[in-house]
């Protein structure tokens, strides 16, 4: 019998979007498959790296290995930004130096055109330049310049694009939010204050847009920086226990889905 066609939208978040690699590995191991996926910012490049076939054991040990040092390459004016070309070849590397049409499942990248102010989704072409357009926090990295377009973080216009995922054919939506306000968190630098910043106006566009998708997950319910690049295991861990609580919930959609096909709807 035939089955609906499952989507995965994985949120920005910074450090706290290594829970998405948590998040697969439950899904995997429940043998549940994953048709599209669409990511925004971290999302997009723990989505890239695992459509270019680095299975999540990989993507833990990368996570692990991945600190601040590896991909910051520091430009004048020191506090403000990061060049990113590090991070583009890592990118680069990591996805096996593929375009996002030959990765499988198929992903779709979103960056937000700073000009236009519009949403900026990547589905063909090479994933390294997208990604890196898709995770530069406007302030940190410096932005992006793709098909003539000046590129900043995706999560600045669609944190959880599900729309997207629907866009590429899903019948299921699955919607992995790492997004967490933390009250009086410690203040020490440019980071600090701009994810703060971007955190807060996460927190006001959720009071006034609920996530339209079939199942949500979110594995932030404790306290999570979005920055420190430290706790990563603590991030994957949070990722798998809040995906296991979902597995029934996805199970029943796929079910309801059937019954709709097989009732002829």
């Amino acid at each position: 019998m035939e089955r609906p066609k499952i989507g995965l939208a994985l949120g920005s978040g910074g450090a706290r979007g290594f829970a998405h690699i948590g998040v697969l590995k439950v899904l995997e191991d429940a043998k549940v498959p994953i048709d599209v996926i669409a990511g925004s910012s971290m999302g997009s490049l723990v989505g890239v790296l695992y459509g270019a076939g680095q299975s999540t054991d990989h993507l833990e040990r990368f996570a692990k290995l991945f600190r601040r040092k590896y991909y910051l390459d520091f430009i004048v004016p020191k506090m403000g930004f990061v060049a990113g070309k590090k991070v583009k070849e890592l990118i680069h590397i990591l996805a096996k130096g593929k375009n996002l049409e030959d990765l499988s499942p198929p992903v779709s990248v979103v960056a937000t055109d700073l000009l236009k102010g519009e949403r900026v989704v990547f589905n063909n072409g090479p994933a390294a330049p997208a990604v890196r357009a898709s995770i530069s926090i406007p302030g940190i990295f410096v932005p992006e310049k793709l098909n003539g377009r000046l590129l900043v973080d995706g999560g600045v216009i669609d944190r959880v694009p599900v729309s997207v995922v629907r866009e590429m054919g899903a019948d299921i939506t699955i919607a992995v939010d790492v997004s967490f306000f933390q009250d009086e968190p410690p203040i020490s630098s440019i980071y600090d204050v701009i994810l703060q910043t971007m955190d807060i106006m996460e927190r006001e566009m959720v009071r006034y847009r609920e996530i339209d998708t079939d199942v949500i997950i979110r594995p932030m319910i404790k306290q999570a920086s979005s920055i420190a690049f430290t706790n990563v295991e603590e991030y994957i861990k949070l990722g798998e226990e809040e995906a296991k609580k979902h597995l029934d919930d996805i199970h029943e959609q796929i079910d309801r889905w059937k019954e709709k096909q097989s009732n002829g709807h």
